[in-house]
């Protein structure tokens, strides 16, 4: 089968495109014919050697965790009824034309939802979900969106809206700070402006009750400054080299909740229920994931490189 393979640590020039023997299924395994796999930032930190003490992966490797596709081969032990279904499912390398999945690990693809516009929602439906969900984003809450216009924050920002929020939402340039209003954010700030603190507070009306930071480094320092005594705070994101750096003794004097990339974790029950919950509301027109473009497979690099370049609205998605 056809494949892409990380060949050592560096640019998006180490994705390769490869030729690898086809995975068989095991026991109570399925073998997906991959349509899309999904692509997240932290695919392109990973290649690049950051985060070893979080994801341990040593080259040569096929990245990537996310798929939907049609099962076409059964396990020892896998009802028929899963054979030909339309599926998306959690992976060990997902930038191949065929991926072995346990059963517990597949969510069936509604009718109604395309198999691009799932594999959009693999990953970051449910960590947005996830997000909104143990922050407990609520109505009349002040919400602060760092890094809105991205894959998962154009998600943060429906789900956010969806739930009663008074939604704030920076973003870099015109085109993403019209297409984060179009998605229901109440106030927009433009991050290219000096002062996007101070102007974020004043669209907050004085803080934030919870604070959404996909970004981190710096950005995600200036937006815990503007979290509210007893409010939410929660660091996901890192795409800018690291966290952001909050100061725990003050987040305790202040009373803020802390949540982060650890609290993400789900097991496969709620990877289940969350995926389920953001195809569903996928299928029903009330959450639109954004895709910047998609990739043919032996253009994985090429993906690796727009993902960086951060010019793209939406999120990237490798076509299989």
């Amino acid at each position: 089968m056809r494949a892409v393979h990380v060949t050592e640590f560096g640019g998006p020039e180490v994705l390769v495109p490869v030729r690898l023997p086809d995975p068989v299924p095991g026991p109570g395994e399925v073998l997906i014919e991959v349509a899309h796999a999904d692509t997240i930032f932290l695919e392109t930190q990973l290649r690049s050697g950051w985060g070893q003490e979080y994801f341990p992966v040593r080259p040569p490797y096929v990245p990537g965790g996310g798929v939907t596709g049609v099962v076409r081969a059964l396990g020892a032990g896998v009802e028929e009824t899963w054979l030909g279904r339309r599926v998306g499912a959690f992976v060990t390398g997902s930038y191949a034309e065929r991926a072995v999945a346990a059963v517990e690990a597949l969510t069936v693809v509604p009718d109604g939802l395309d198999l691009l516009t799932a594999a959009a929602l693999v990953h970051d439906g449910v960590t947005a979900s996830g997000v909104v969900e143990r922050t407990g984003v609520g109505t009349g809450d002040r919400v602060l969106v760092l890094g809105a216009s991205g894959g998962m924050g154009t998600l943060l920002v429906q789900l956010a809206h969806a739930r009663g929020a008074r939604v704030v939402a920076p973003a870099r340039g015109a085109a993403k700070l019209a297409l984060v209003r179009e998605l229901g954010a109440d106030e927009t700030v433009d991050l290219t402006a000096d002062d996007w603190p101070e102007r974020a507070r004043t669209a907050l009306g004085g803080a934030a009750d919870v604070v959404l930071d996909g970004v981190g480094g710096p950005l995600g320092a200036a937006a815990f400054a503007l979290t509210a005594d007893g409010g939410r705070f929660s660091a996901h994101g890192a795409p800018t080299g690291g966290f952001a750096p909050v100061d725990a003794d003050e987040a305790k004097r202040r009373d803020i909740a802390l949540y982060g990339i650890q609290d993400y974790r789900f097991g496969p029950a709620d990877l289940r229920r969350l995926t389920a919950t953001a195809f569903t509301e996928a299928a029903a027109g009330r959450l639109r994931p954004v895709i910047g473009e998609v990739f043919p497979l032996d253009r994985a690099a090429a993906a690796h490189a727009a993902i960086e370049g951060r010019a793209l609205v939406g999120k990237v998605v490798l076509k299989v």
